[in-house]
């Protein structure tokens, strides 16, 4: 098991080296391309801003860029289109059902927006730049996993090579130390897939977020809506599984005063409610506070015009991208630690209290 781990501290270093090379350079020139006019002064929010937020294209470089689908619910039925002719053409697409304009990655009829403030919008199902990171981690980590079970299937308890030396130490990992401990050994098979799941998905997207070309950049852990769902998955899965000892202390805590537990009881109610909004908030907040830390930090080199402020700002630049690798993997952690320990204060048995 000890060279096992090894061998995934040291991939772990290799991908660490090779994005410490070629994460400046390229934020740098992303950064560079939001002051391609040169009569318009460079503007260090607005770049942060359209980093972070989700928008319906792939910036590749320069003037290079990817569009992606555009899937709305109209008056007059479905329409689907590419992205490209909002940013590259005039502003306006105009299809048979319909024209379109793109305003701050929100789309809306032509003509409506700006004469009513209630500016009417179709639905919205189109594949955003998160939306197509969401995808690619689910066929990344159902390719990986399926992967190494058909491997078990073919080598039985044989040594592990290949991508089961690198992600079998940290399956065990989640097992034993985060789970096992939280859950409880009789109780944690049931949650097990739930929380590998719950782990490697916010890990693999974190770590999508911080490869600065396509197909990464998205910031989809730093998108509220992303967190705000896992929360929820979190908080339902507590909530029904939680038995009569788990909601005995909720709402008629023992050994406490009966007026004392009518203040109580609201309380305990909100906390679990409070539980999940933490989860949601502390995600959201570390990757998205990462990004911008990173993008100021490129910043810098344009609002100071400077080759020396560039030379002083790349090594911090470098080294809170190699930060935000441990980041990325600390915060699934910290996560799917928190859930097992939400779900095992559920399921624990009253003589545990």
């Amino acid at each position: 098991m000890t060279s096992l781990f090894k061998k995934g501290i040291k991939t772990f270093k290799i991908l660490a080296v090779i994005l410490f090379f070629i994460a400046a350079p390229i934020f740098v020139a992303n950064a560079s391309s939001s002051e391609e006019s040169a009569d318009k002064e460079f503007s260090p929010s607005e770049m942060i801003m359209h980093h972070i937020q989700d928008t319906h294209e792939f910036h590749i470089w320069g003037e290079l860029a990817m569009p992606l689908p555009i899937i709305l619910w109209t008056d007059n039925g479905l329409d689907v289109f590419m992205s490209g002719g909002f940013y590259h053409g005039d502003g306006t697409i105009t299809t048979d059902k319909g024209s379109y304009v793109l305003e701050h990655e929100h789309i809306y009829y032509a003509g409506e927006l700006g004469e009513d403030e209630h500016a009417s919008k179709p639905l919205d199902f189109s594949i955003t730049r998160n939306v197509f990171s969401l995808f690619l981690s689910f066929a990344l980590i159902s390719w990986v996993f399926i992967s190494i079970a058909g491997k078990y299937k073919k080598r039985g308890t044989s040594a592990p090579k290949g991508m089961q030396s690198f992600f079998e130490p940290i399956i065990i990992y989640v097992r034993d130390e985060i789970v096992i401990p939280n859950v409880g050994e009789k109780k944690a098979g049931k949650y097990l897939p739930y929380l590998l799941t719950l782990f490697f998905f916010i890990w693999i997207n974190n770590l999508i977020g911080l490869i600065p070309f396509f197909p990464g950049g998205s910031n989809l852990s730093g998108n509220i809506a992303f967190t705000f769902t896992l929360s929820v998955l979190t908080f339902l899965i507590v909530q029904f599984s939680a038995n009569k000892a788990y909601w005995k202390h909720i709402f008629w805590m023992p050994g406490v005063p009966t007026p004392v537990r009518f203040i109580l009881a609201p309380i305990e109610l909100l906390g679990t409610v409070s539980k999940a909004f933490a989860l949601m908030i502390r995600l959201f907040a570390n990757i998205s506070g990462g990004h911008i830390v990173v993008l100021s930090l490129a910043s810098m080199v344009f609002m100071f015009k400077s080759y020396v402020v560039g030379g002083v700002v790349t090594p911090f630049l470098l080294f809170i991208m190699v930060l935000e690798l441990m980041v990325a993997a600390i915060q699934a952690y910290v996560f799917t630690l928190l859930t097992s320990l939400f779900i095992g204060t559920a399921v624990a048995e009253d003589d545990h209290h």
